[in-house]
């Protein structure tokens, strides 16, 4: 096969040929999709990845219906298109697989708030506590917890533990403050971490979009800034309550699919809003801050997805004390609560 250079400000399109001279060069996915037979290589896209990543890849979803699939998949290689946190879940549940991330340099802003050292330190003030990880942590983080979760299932992560018993859950204070709405738990302690992107999707944007859409649907992931505004915002009549969800990326994508309204507010990563709108073209999704991509996750291209089948880079190397710890607390996550849907 004659050889060619990806330009990620020129690719083709999806079953396009590209002529150079007298040869014809395959598309990009089709390049994927042959290097990944080779590679014996599954790949696993978040729903924030730019669209086409979504597209070529072999499953998409959030964090715990990747897990899921990270866990059982008969592939020898898992390349996870993701944050680096993400990829490292992926190899505590698969081992002994072969675990690729287009670019290490994919990190998180959110999992950047807490490392090993500062959890232990806020474990010896509250001795008797249940650590209670989201999954948006690093995986020295996790061999310091008792149990991760995600958005999809941390209500019913909490729910799991004894109603007595004190809980330390980190690192977002925002979906920790949404777990303790709907737990009504008061001896739940929270890290005060939270992710840039989200955080920066404020009341204020909320309130704007819905002033200038008021029949639109709107739905709010809880690690969101404004989701405890939305909440009482709707409690007040500010919002419509019976129009205002707080869920998290696959509970959104359930919402879609039966949604009959014209217009759907978005508050999340923009990614998401293709997924979104492959569920449902009927509706018309709108993002609540169009400005709220996360450039890790962007990160991942297809030059990059390409590179990473051919080289078999950057591969996810975990001390192996660490990753029977945390393993531990990432199996107990997988098994808690509804299964998540992937696509």
């Amino acid at each position: 096969m004659p050889s060619y250079r990806l330009s990620s400000e020129n690719l083709p399109k999806e079953g396009s040929v590209v002529t150079v001279g007298q040869r014809t060069a395959i598309s990009w996915q089709e390049e994927v999709r042959r290097l990944a037979q080779e590679r014996d290589a599954v790949i696993l896209a978040h729903n924030y990845q730019e669209p086409a990543i979504q597209d070529v890849a072999d499953h998409v979803g959030d964090s715990l219906a990747l897990s899921r699939i990270a866990a059982s998949t008969e592939a020898s290689t898992i390349v996870f298109c993701g944050v680096h946190f993400m990829a490292e879940t992926a190899k505590l549940l698969s081992p002994g697989k072969t675990v690729l991330i287009p670019t290490a340099q994919a990190g998180c802003s959110l999992a950047d708030t807490i490392d090993a050292d500062q959890l232990r330190a806020w474990k010896a003030d509250h001795p008797d506590a249940v650590v209670v990880a989201y999954v948006n942590t690093s995986a020295a983080v996790k061999a310091e917890a008792d149990i991760c979760c995600t958005s999809s299932n941390a209500v019913e992560v909490v729910n799991s533990i004894p109603a007595d018993q004190p809980v330390l859950f980190l690192p977002d204070q925002f979906l920790g403050a949404h777990v303790r709405r709907q737990t009504g738990r008061d001896n739940i302690e929270v890290w005060m971490g939270e992710c840039h992107v989200h955080a920066g999707i404020t009341a204020a944007d909320l309130r704007a979009q819905v002033a200038a859409d008021p029949a639109a649907e709107v739905l709010v992931h809880p690690e969101c800034g404004c989701a405890s505004s939305a909440l009482w915002l709707a409690g007040v009549g500010d919002l419509p309550a019976e129009r205002t969800h707080i869920l998290s990326t696959a509970g959104m994508l359930d919402t879609a699919r039966g949604m009959t309204a014209k217009t759907a507010l978005v508050a999340t990563e923009i990614g998401m809003l293709h997924q979104l709108r492959k569920v449902n073209q009927q509706t018309t999704f709108l993002p609540v801050n169009p400005k709220a991509s996360c450039r890790f996750m962007k990160m991942i291209t297809p030059e990059l997805l390409v590179r990473c089948l051919r080289e078999g880079r950057d591969e996810i190397q975990l001390p192996p004390e660490v990753v029977e710890r945390a393993r531990r607390s990432v199996e107990r996550m997988v098994a808690i609560g509804k299964p998540a849907g992937a696509r």
